[in-house]
């Protein structure tokens, strides 16, 4: 479970109770989340429940053309990869961040998100930690991700060379209407470090915080899964759901039954 499901109603500490309450294996941290408690006592508390860390969401957004605006967010994608250390966490996703109005440039801003992806290299190989490239839906490329494509992600594993700390993330929200996404995930193969599900609502009203529950939708998911497993992926199966209009009004508790429920039934 992806913390953001529940990210309204529940504290870290809360969800880590929370999810074991409910016999949920594996939690993904959100960020906000995790300073409030503090990344020391989060460690403690997560290492004691017994709960696996699939994920740290999410850390990157270092596209900015600013040289110091660039080089502040390369110091907190160094700060998240030591959380994600502490945390023994599977991977830490990374979002690559916005074409920039100052200067409109897309083919120069992913230039410079691999460029800086290049550098990070050394700080996640002495950390032993991967870096989970994650494709946004094209709608984003203006204001959280250039990184657009499963096809891309997979070329900038390529040219960066380093299979042993990127890998890619495949969220089927974000991925399912490409039509290259079979042979793409088939390409990705071992590179795939993360897989996350929600559905697509036939009547989306917010792109980024209306998210449907597994099966309320239009995306195949069992599909997507059998594409992933396909590949070699043997990894948790994570549910990531921003639900402003619907589950984060929900009681958490809620929120976990229906999503044990639909996990069984929808993915």
């Amino acid at each position: 479970m992806n913390e953001v499901t529940v990210l309204p109603h529940w504290t870290l500490a809360q969800a880590i109770n929370g999810l074991v309450r409910h016999g949920v294996p594996a939690i993904s941290v959100w960020r906000e989340r995790l300073h409030e408690l503090g990344v020391a006592e989060a460690a403690r508390r997560i290492a004691g429940s017994g709960l696996k860390v699939s994920g740290i969401c999410f850390t990157g957004m270092i596209s900015s053309p600013d040289v110091a605006e660039a080089a502040q967010a390369m110091d907190d994608t160094r700060r998240a990869i030591e959380e994600a250390a502490t945390l023994k966490s599977q991977c830490l996703i990374f979002l690559a961040g916005a074409v920039d109005a100052r200067d409109k440039d897309l083919k120069a801003t992913r230039a410079r998100v691999l460029e800086r992806l290049a550098a990070l290299i050394p700080d996640l190989r002495a950390a032993k930690v991967k870096l989970a490239l994650e494709p946004l839906h094209p709608t984003a490329c203006a204001t959280r991700s250039v990184l657009s494509t499963v096809k891309l992600a997979n070329d900038w594993c390529d040219a960066l060379a380093a299979e042993d700390v990127f890998g890619v993330a495949i969220d089927v929200y974000t991925t399912w209407w490409d039509p290259e996404i079979e042979s793409e995930i088939a390409r990705a193969g071992k590179r795939i470090c993360a897989f996350h599900v929600s559905d697509w609502l036939a009547d989306t009203q917010d792109l980024r915080l209306d998210r449907g529950m597994m099966g309320d939708g239009v995306i195949d998911i069992p599909a997507l899964r059998r594409a992933v497993e396909a590949a070699g992926y043997t990894g948790l199966i994570e549910v990531e759901i921003f639900s402003a209009r619907n589950w984060w009004k929900r009681d958490a508790d809620e929120v976990v039954q229906v999503v044990k429920q639909r996990f069984q039934s929808a993915v």
